[in-house]
């Protein structure tokens, strides 16, 4: 039974590191394993099902955030510097700034903090997350055609507080488990007028201090249902998540520029469909 249940444990930390970044919604797929086949097994049927799959998240995060490790050093002047000029004089080229996180981190923070519970007792079900999948592949969808007219993009370090500011407003709407976080932000960094690599950038730094803030908030408030007998599950699922998380989002900044959101869309509209007919008309 332990075998069995750790490779479950593998499993789910495998699809959130696949996912967690990709713009097809990680809490959805989640949702949709654990709710389709996963649900009954021992560990993962229990109270802390909830806090195992807040740990597994928190192996992407360390992912993210260990790849954009020299944004982060730049925002806090850590071993970088300025380029100087023959007359002794140093430039201050244009960057994204702390700030720019801070301000795309206000509109999720406050959401978060007043309809966490909410968000949790209502929206984390099979029915809202395909809704949320659909919704999310639509918007995804009406971005790509929107970019396609915008001339001389953006970078990530030429954002505006602005910009940040309407970004994080859409990862607020993607509290919705099934939009999808990374979707719905680089899609309005699109309609912002950045090109695909710099919305995802953004999109990456503004989401690993937004979700290591919720995963905490998280794990404070369902801290006794951890089991030490459940530590192995959390070890196993934590590492998955992280190395395969590591390597996917390698792999979507290298192809985003190229293949642009609306494979992802297609992918999540036939998986809305597959999941509707195999669900409700199937079982």
């Amino acid at each position: 039974m332990l075998f069995f249940e750790l490779i479950k444990a593998l499993i789910l930390g495998i699809v959130e590191g696949l996912t967690e970044f990709a713009p097809v919604s990680s809490t959805g797929h989640m949702i949709l394993v654990d709710d389709m086949w996963l649900k009954s097994t021992e560990f993962l049927g229990s109270k802390s099902a909830f806090t195992f799959k807040v740990v597994i998240q928190l192996g992407s995060v360390f992912a993210a955030a260990w790849i954009f490790r020299h944004k982060y050093f730049e925002m806090f002047h850590i071993g970088t510097y300025a380029p100087q000029h023959q007359d002794g004089r140093r430039s201050k080229p244009r960057r994204l700034k702390l700030t720019h996180i801070l301000v795309g981190m206000i509109p999720a923070g406050v959401l978060g903090l007043l309809f966490d519970d909410l968000i949790e007792k209502y929206l984390f079900s099979l029915p809202t997350v395909l809704i949320g999948l659909f919704l999310g592949a639509v918007y995804m969808i009406i971005a790509d055609k929107y970019s396609r007219n915008v001339r001389n993009p953006v970078n990530v370090d030429e954002i505006s507080y602005f910009q940040a500011f309407v970004i994080g407003l859409s990862q607020a709407v993607a509290m919705w488990p099934g939009f999808s976080r990374s979707g719905s932000t680089i899609s309005t960094g699109v309609l912002m007028k950045l090109d695909h690599k710099s919305a995802s950038d953004f999109t990456f730094i503004m989401a690993v201090p937004v979700m290591l803030a919720a995963s905490g908030l998280s794990i404070v408030k369902h801290y006794n249902y951890i089991e030490l007998a459940h530590i192995p599950f959390y070890i196993v699922g934590f590492l998955a998540a992280f190395i395969v998380g590591f390597i996917s989002i390698k792999l979507f900044l290298r192809l985003i520029q190229n293949v642009k959101l609306l494979p992802f869309a297609i992918y999540r509209i036939v998986l809305v469909v597959v999941i509707a007919v195999v669900y409700y008309i199937i079982l």
